[in-house]
């Protein structure tokens, strides 16, 4: 077994001054980001959302632009030297629209039962809001923070039932009067207003996200308990134990932000030119029907900076409930991966197509859809399919005081491997997580590559979570963000536009 157990050296990134660093912590304290010529100073943001919600949130974002010290169990890693500090940039607070949202409306919707009328009239209270300052406003936003309480995180999830009580309010339709063709006798414009609930799915952030895609709206939705717990909390041990996570917090809402604004934090340093990597998202539309075979499909594309692109593809008899895997046929195929290329094409400084194309998938690909992705490449690319999954099975174990490093590499042929991007990290002094970690397994299941280049590239992808400011992902970007983009093209249920976005407006 020793033979083929290797270590693939962590991938370095690139910062500003053309200079590199294996942590994006380090990087960025010593030399700032990667596009710090590009994007710096002043960045303009609006707040929506209840009076103290957003008092809280602005007072977070105050904060954040001075120094927050690492809490002693943390000091493998830099201090928060503060936002201007590690990004060059700072939010002008002396123009900060703040849109109102009456903590008012938002209880007297808390108190519908029907969970598809009260979130979709809170993700509505906050949209409209936004909608119409955009339409009549000429101040340009570029990042809008949705500052909401605990009680809309807490109640606006599909699993949760408000607690019962003499106030609760039983507006709703049946089954059978949510059909849009339905013909009432009575109340006939009442039941229309109240059908638009039931075309979304039962979740506030997917609705909310998906409702500011339409106006090209980019958001971070932040829960004011989570950044105010000192003056919400009676706790003391909670307080503390949260306190932990302190600079983690600033880091990642600034390295967040920074994305959001335009900015690139970091690039992979030792990037391989002209190569794409497509992640495929699936999502059922109908996730409570087992017999449903309509899905949504979508591709990630991110190029050799780590910016990425999202293409919606059509909704189809996608899913099989029998095996449950997902399966586009040709012509979907095709046109999901030309899309992409004519994107790279667009966005490439030489306008050509890329050398090769790498599709990670969690399924293997069956003949149908791979042959819809050689029709798109045919002439333009080479193309080669990945399957990557979690794998609790295969177990290394070593006689140390920490677990097996990460990056660390196990070889079982030419075309398959098992690679741990989870373990010991010498750079942090420690492992991430008490338990042996997993590997992935990585199978090329079409095409010829050489599975330890692809290895490599896959840990190398790890790093280019552009959400937070984490030395490493457990999974590539390409399939790290499949879940949440999929819910969010699926929130509208009638929604079957085909638009192309970057990816910070999903995330």
């Amino acid at each position: 077994m020793t033979e083929n157990l290797t270590h693939l050296k962590e991938p370095r990134l690139r910062f500003g001054f053309e200079q590199n660093t294996l942590d994006p912590r380090d990087g960025i304290m010593l030399f700032g980001p990667n596009s710090r010529d590009k994007l710096s100073h002043q960045v303009n943001i609006g707040v929506v959302g209840p009076k103290a919600a957003r008092k809280r949130i602005i007072a977070y974002l105050k904060k954040i632009h001075q120094p927050i010290s690492l809490n002693p169990t943390q000091l493998a890693r830099p201090s928060f030297p503060g936002l201007e500090g590690a990004f060059g940039i700072h939010i002008n607070f002396r123009n900060l629209p703040e849109l109102d949202v009456p903590i008012e409306e938002i209880n007297k919707y808390l108190k519908y039962r029907d969970k598809h009328q009260r979130i979709y009239n809170l993700s509505e209270l906050y949209f409209q809001k936004i909608k119409k300052y955009i339409n009549t406003e000429e101040n340009p936003i570029t990042v809008w923070f949705i500052a909401i309480p605990n009680s809309i995180y807490k109640y606006g999830r599909p699993t949760i039932d408000i607690p019962k009580s003499d106030d609760n309010v039983n507006i709703g339709l049946s089954k059978k009067d949510r059909i849009e063709n339905q013909l009432n006798m009575f109340f006939q414009e009442e039941n229309r207003i109240l059908r638009k609930a039931y075309r979304y799915n039962l979740n506030f952030h997917h609705q909310l996200k998906a409702k500011l895609l339409k106006e090209k709206v980019i958001s971070q939705i932040m829960i004011e308990e989570k950044f105010a717990y000192h003056e919400m909390w009676d706790d003391e041990e909670s307080i503390k134990l949260e306190e932990i996570f302190e600079t983690d917090k600033a880091w990642n809402i600034s390295t967040s932000l920074y994305y959001k604004c335009g900015g690139i934090p970091w690039k992979l340093n030792d990037v391989r030119l002209n190569v794409c990597y497509v992640g495929l998202v699936y999502k059922q539309t109908d996730p409570k029907n087992k017999n449903s075979k309509n899905a949504c499909c979508a591709a990630q594309m991110f190029l050799s900076d780590g910016d990425g692109m999202v293409f919606r593809g059509n909704v189809g008899p996608w899913y099989n409930p029998i095996n449950k895997e997902y399966h586009l046929n040709e012509s979907d195929a095709e046109e999901l991966i030309s899309n992409s290329l004519e994107a790279f094409k667009h966005q490439s400084s030489d306008d050509k197509y890329p050398a090769e194309v790498f599709i990670h998938a969690k399924t293997r690909f069956n003949d149908e859809e791979w042959q819809g992705f050689l029709n798109a490449v045919d002439g333009k690319s080479k193309i080669v399919g990945v399957q990557i999954r979690d794998d609790a099975d295969f177990k290394v174990y070593r006689n140390e005081a920490y677990c097996v490093p990460r990056g660390t590499f196990y070889k079982m042929s030419d075309y398959k491997g098992y690679l741990w991007t989870r373990g010991f990290i010498p750079r942090l002094q420690t492992q991430v997580g008490l338990e042996v970690p997993n590997p992935i397994e990585i199978v090329i299941t079409r095409g010829k590559a050489e599975i330890n280049q692809v290895a490599k590239d896959i840990l190398a992808l790890t790093k280019l979570n552009y959400n937070s400011c984490k030395y490493g992902d457990g999974v590539p970007v390409t399939l790290k963000f499949a879940e949440t983009i999929g819910n969010i093209l699926t929130a509208d249920k009638l929604n079957t536009e085909s638009k192309v976005l970057p990816f910070k407006y999903y995330i």
